[in-house]
Parts: structure tokens; C-alpha cells; sequence
């Protein structure tokens, strides 16, 4: 990940620990490394979004690492130096200054570690279609619901699922939905 980090301008490394930070504090659900990755690569830089994912999983785990062993700035610092002699200069910097600014404010309990093993719903979209016709077929006037889902998987990363329904499978998907809102009430 370090040769891949010296790629990312310091102003984007910089973004992106912000974000870890926010994540690790349970303030944003998670990274969106596929968003982040399509600005730096408009600013001219050519990274793609699974070098960009292990270097946001390898960032996340070196700050939830000092977090857990209540490292200062300095301590953080020193064994970077001793682990990673391929973290480039200004990756170390921005590293150092976000750290001292924020990372005290990490906080870290035992059920943090057991919760996050299971992904984080962000955000839902759904579209209504008609497949009105296809190659091997003139006329299908099928309808169908498109369901597309933003996931925040335990690392922070913010991944896009979509999938198809068709409007029995959709009412069924609904139905279902009114009883969790009508258990939810109950609670």
C-alpha cells in the first residue's frame, strides 16, 4: 500500500484519513472510496478504487490499532518509521497531524469490535421499469422494480449492491418491511 499511497496527492491522503477518522468515531458510515477515487483520478492521477479500498482498510487498521493501544502522536510516528521505511514523507505527515488532532477522539470498546461485523445500510433508491421488449422476444411489457443499495461493510467501505425484483417479489419485499416497522413500533 505504500508505493500505492506516494500516488495520492497530500490534500487527498489527507481527505481520506479525515474520513477514517469520522468512521472509526461512528460519525459517517463509512468510506466512499468509489467517489473518492473518481476526484483523484479527475485531478490527473491514475489510482483505481481496489488500490484505493486496501489503502483505506491498511489506514482504518493503523488508527484503530493506535486507538486500541492508546499510542500518542509520537509513539505512532516512531513505529511507522520502524514498520513501513515505504510510507512516503508527506503520507507520514499528514498521518502525524491527523493523529494529533483527532486521534485522541477515537474511542474504542469491546463492542465496537463485535458490532462491526456486519455491514451498515447507508441509503436505498429504487426505480420502476418496463422491459417492453428483447432480442428473442417482441413483447414482454414486463415490469419490474430495480432496488439499489449504498453498504458500509465493516471496514467503512461504501459499496453499491442493485438488484432486480419483479412486482410479486416487490409486494412480498414490502410486506415484509411493514412487519419489521410494525415489530419496530412495539420495541
Amino acid at each position: 500500500a505504500g508505493d500505492k499511497i506516494s500516488l495520492i496527492p497530500q490534500d487527498f491522503f489527507a481527505e481520506l484519513c479525515e474520513q477514517i477518522i469520522q468512521h472509526l468515531n461512528h460519525k459517517i458510515p463509512g468510506v466512499n472510496t468509489a467517489e473518492l477515487c473518481q476526484r483523484i483520478q479527475t485531478s490527473g492521477v491514475e489510482i483505481n478504487v481496489g488500490d484505493l479500498a486496501k489503502i483505506t482498510n491498511t489506514v482504518s487498521f493503523l488508527f484503530s490499532s493506535a486507538a486500541r493501544n492508546n499510542l500518542s502522536t509520537e509513539e505512532l510516528v516512531t513505529t511507522l518509521g520502524n514498520a513501513v521505511s515505504t510510507l512516503p514523507k508527506h503520507a507520514v505527515q499528514v498521518i502525524r497531524h491527523v493523529w494529533n488532532e483527532q486521534g485522541k477522539s477515537i474511542s474504542v470498546t469491546e463492542d465496537a469490535g463485535n458490532m462491526s461485523t456486519v455491514g451498515q445500510f447507508v441509503d436505498i433508491k429504487w426505480k420502476l421499469g418496463v422491459a417492453m421488449s428483447s432480442d428473442t422476444c417482441r413483447s414482454l411489457k414486463y415490469p419490474y422494480v430495480t432496488v439499489m443499495l449504498k453498504v458500509a461493510d465493516p471496514s467503512g467501505q461504501i459499496t453499491d449492491k442493485s438488484f432486480e425484483m419483479t412486482i410479486s417479489q416487490f409486494k412480498n419485499f414490502f410486506r415484509q418491511f411493514k412487519e419489521m416497522a410494525a415489530v419496530l413500533e412495539t420495541v
